[in-house]
């Protein structure tokens, strides 16, 4: 977000938090942060960082709370160290290739 932006401030009341299946960001966006200034960057993080919007929250002031809202990824199981690799590399057209060995185009 922009320098204004802070992250962790309180939770209003009655705003979820981060749980086990879902976890969440509260933004706190400075009153000289335009509403298309906003809406662009929250879409930003939507698109590339997978957050919904769960919560806004406006103030006199023109002060923004918004709480961004996604769903805990499970991490990746480890690669399978049991798989064999003979060193033999497949092409495209099925025959095999030696390691270290160019491949016709």
């Amino acid at each position: 977000m922009s320098a204004g932006a802070r992250f962790g401030s309180r939770y209003p009341r009655g705003w979820e938090r981060s749980s086990d299946t879902v976890e969440t960001v509260l933004l706190t966006l400075p009153p000289d942060i335009t509403r298309l200034t906003a809406s662009m960057r929250l879409s930003i993080e939507a698109e590339f960082g997978g957050w919904e919007l769960s919560r806004v929250r406006l103030y006199s002031d023109g002060t923004r709370k918004v709480l961004l809202r996604r769903k805990k990824t499970k991490p990746a199981p480890p690669p399978d160290t049991h798989s064999r690799d003979t060193g033999n590399r497949h092409t495209h057209d099925g025959d095999t290739q030696e390691p270290g060995e160019a491949q016709a185009c």
